[in-house]
């Protein structure tokens, strides 16, 4: 078999998010695939590295594909980018080994957050960030981001969606940066729960509005009850920025 690796960029806007559910779903994972069957001339199944939610956009979304037959890569990218809809774009294929896993081998993802933090709205980012009008703390958001750095029980940043056997995970950094009027907050990890980053931001900015202290976080993974978090951050915001393998 031949195993193909997609670096995947797309604008998450008007799709529900990146795992195919059913058929005639709008989701990335479905419109890919529909173009790779057409080219292979078979049904094919696209494994991704993050199942974004609806909304989401991803600069570096991966997956990988497997197929009887040999494809150059620039046959496949050439093709999928010419027939996939604008806002989704192949920015690399590259052939990989039989066992490569977009999913299971991926060590740690990057998220970013985009926050417009000005009294007046961006009428060209209002698409992809998420306007927050009062000016935040942005001290007091470092310091309650700290309590989110390594292993814990990430059930209260997750919702009812999230089934997996284990609620932990590993939060390796979280960064926040101020720049011409954006807050932009990165958070990097082994993995992510449903929702999981968008609470955590959430978190942060009822922190950096003063609603809550910075110590709070601690108690809020502590309780491991959901509805302690009371801000879920805008989709529009988000972006799957990194996957490292």
């Amino acid at each position: 078999m031949n195993n193909y690796k997609l670096i995947i960029q797309y604008d998450g806007g008007r799709y529900k998010g990146w795992q195919r559910l059913g058929s005639g779903e709008n989701t990335i994972q479905g419109k890919i695939e529909t173009v790779l069957s057409e080219l292979v001339g078979r049904e094919i199944e696209i494994i991704g590295c993050s199942r974004t939610d609806a909304g989401v956009h991803a600069l570096e979304q991966i997956a990988n594909f497997k197929i009887d037959k040999q494809l150059s890569e620039s046959e496949i990218k050439n093709y999928l980018n010419r027939y996939l809809p604008q806002d989704i774009s192949i920015t690399e294929v590259t052939s990989v080994p039989e066992r490569f896993h977009a999913r299971y081998n991926s060590k740690a993802k990057t998220y970013l957050y985009k926050i417009w933090n000005e009294e007046h709205t961006n009428p060209f980012m209002r698409k992809y960030s998420m306007h927050v009008e009062k000016k935040l703390d942005i001290e007091k958001m470092k310091k309650a981001g700290r309590f989110f750095i390594g292993e814990h029980d990430f059930t209260a940043f997750s919702n009812a969606k999230s089934k997996k056997k284990s609620m932990v995970r590993e939060i390796y950094s979280i960064d926040i940066a101020e720049e011409e009027g954006f807050i932009q907050i990165r958070v990097s990890g082994n993995g992510f729960l449903h929702n999981m980053v968008r609470k955590i931001v959430g978190a942060l900015i009822e922190v950096g509005l003063g609603r809550i202290d910075a110590e709070a976080v601690l108690g809020i993974l502590e309780t491991k009850e959901r509805n302690q978090v009371n801000c879920l951050a805008d989709a529009s915001g988000l972006y799957l920025e990194k996957v490292e393998f």
